[in-house]
């Protein structure tokens, strides 16, 4: 039995805690179906880190069907929490820092939904420099100069043309920002089947070219025991549920526009999973024939596409890399952290103005530097961040559906002195919950980065950070529902 659809606007609210983007979507203003839904995820999941996730599986020791297979598990569980913590959106019409409140308190859901809000940032910064580098490829070929050849700046670390580019594909994505929550609709529904078949033919493409398969189909595991393999699966896999972490939680955002729970469950189920195996599988196909077509692997279609020589063709594929990008970065890097920021101060941060500060910040993070460094891209990056989303992923789903049992009262969400505010705005079983369940992962954490000795970090350690999403999911989630047995049950106030 479902959660009744609510009607907004809540008949009382605090204006510190409500403006008209974080208000409750009315019952009928929900008006995405399934396959707006489906649309949403194509548009998210084709995208460059998509086409080149296996390429890491792969380069460390995974043969393809491995590596395909570790995309599929991951993206089937991370599947999980992301139709669990969409029910809440869509039963009562609240984006993701509102839900929050529930079991983070008035003003502790700003800690969660900031630290998911500087994820996002990251990843606007790596998504905008991908599309800048598309953009600058496409210059490259228009203008015939030699892109090896640019010297970079020092402190930049890119050369001033990368930077230019970079920053004409980021005023593109903020004029969907400004443009609102309409426009990223819109665009997600008109790229989805347009990107599909640029994969197609892509892999059609590899296929003449390379008058078959190529030989990364023949290329065996290469790992020296199965304790290995099993290792690198595990580790891989937990980058793997890294890399839609961050949707998992802010899925709200999305499916308080969604007509019913049916339609969202539906729609995620045949729009994540299948593509993020199709695109995965397309990267794999394509590199496989640069193999026999250059004599090198070639992962990074950006690069592809400026060496096929054929002005028209690289001119229109590199077109559909930004278009891809672009599709990926406003829905998956934009809709969050600017409904997280909004959410510091709803009255005088509104969606838009939110979106901006995540585009401005997303040029502060260098994400290039971050991007370009594989080891760092998957176990300090993706499994980072898997650390401290992971125990917010728990919590939620904890307190939304065993200790809620899917009931919440959408007008004292809004009122700074309700039932939500806990002590003094924070829900201590929350914050509680949520330490606890990051401190087993932050020495493995401090060791990838180098503030301590790898050598010194117990096995036990390793394995907990190597899994950090799981091991902090399955703690805040026991260590929450322990903690509300000893909390005080909120007691609505009397007006």
């Amino acid at each position: 039995m479902h959660a009744p659809l609510q009607e907004a606007k809540p008949a009382a609210h605090d204006d510190s805690l409500y403006n008209e983007d974080l208000a409750p979507v009315p019952t009928g203003q929900r008006t995405w179906s399934r396959w707006n839904v489906a649309a949403l995820w194509v548009g998210m999941a084709v995208c460059i880190p998509s086409y080149t996730i296996a390429s890491s599986f792969i380069n460390g020791g995974m043969s393809w069907w491995q590596a395909l297979l570790l995309v599929f598990l991951g993206n089937v569980i991370v599947l999980v929490p992301m139709t669990l913590n969409a029910h809440p959106g869509t039963a009562y019409g609240i984006p993701f820092p509102v839900l929050l409140r529930a079991s983070f308190g008035t003003r502790g859901a700003n800690i969660a939904a900031v630290m998911r809000g500087i994820v996002a940032c990251g990843w606007f910064g790596i998504q905008t420099w991908i599309g800048g580098s598309a953009l600058y490829s496409m210059a490259a070929i228009i203008f015939e100069f030699n892109v090896s050849a640019v010297q970079p700046i020092g402190w930049l670390g890119i050369s001033g043309g990368q930077f230019l580019a970079f920053m004409i594909f980021w005023a593109i994505n903020v004029f969907f920002i400004v443009r609102g929550m309409e426009s990223i609709k819109w665009l997600e529904s008109l790229s989805a089947p347009f990107l599909l078949v640029i994969g197609l033919v892509l892999m059609v493409w590899a296929y003449v070219k390379a008058d078959g398969f190529g030989p990364i189909f023949e290329q065996q595991s290469t790992f020296e025991s199965t304790g290995a393999f099993w290792v690198a699966f595990g580790t891989g896999l937990t980058a793997m549920v890294g890399f839609w972490a961050t949707l998992s939680l802010n899925i709200p955002d999305f499916s308080r526009f969604v007509r019913s729970q049916k339609d969202q469950i539906i729609g995620q189920s045949i729009g994540l999973p299948p593509t993020m195996v199709l695109y995965s599988f397309v990267g794999i196909f394509v590199t496989s024939a640069t193999i026999v077509v250059f004599g090198e692997a070639i992962w990074d279609p950006v690069t592809l596409m400026a060496k096929i020589g054929h002005k028209a063709a690289a001119f229109v594929a590199l077109i559909a890399l930004m278009l891809a990008t672009l599709s990926t970065n406003i829905a998956a890097n934009v809709v969050s952290p600017a409904n997280d920021f909004a959410n510091l101060a709803p009255r005088y941060v509104s969606f838009r103005m939110g979106g901006l500060i995540t585009a401005f910040i997303g040029i502060l993070m260098f994400p290039w530097k971050l991007y370009n460094d594989p080891s760092g891209y998957i176990f300090t990056w993706l499994i980072g961040y898997s650390a401290l989303l992971g125990p917010i992923a728990g919590i939620m789903i904890a307190d939304y559906f065993v200790y809620r049992k899917r009931v919440l009262d959408t007008d004292e969400l809004y009122e700074s002195h309700g039932i939500y505010r806990y002590s003094g705005g924070f829900g201590l079983a929350a914050m509680a919950a949520f330490v606890l369940a990051v401190l087993p992962n932050l020495p493995g954490f401090l060791a990838q980065v180098g503030a301590l000795d790898k050598a010194t970090l117990s096995p036990v350690l390793k394995v907990c950070y190597d899994q950090a999403w799981f091991v902090g999911f399955a703690l805040a989630f026991g260590f929450y529902l322990l903690f509300r047995k000893f909390a005080p049950t909120p007691i609505k106030p009397s007006k």
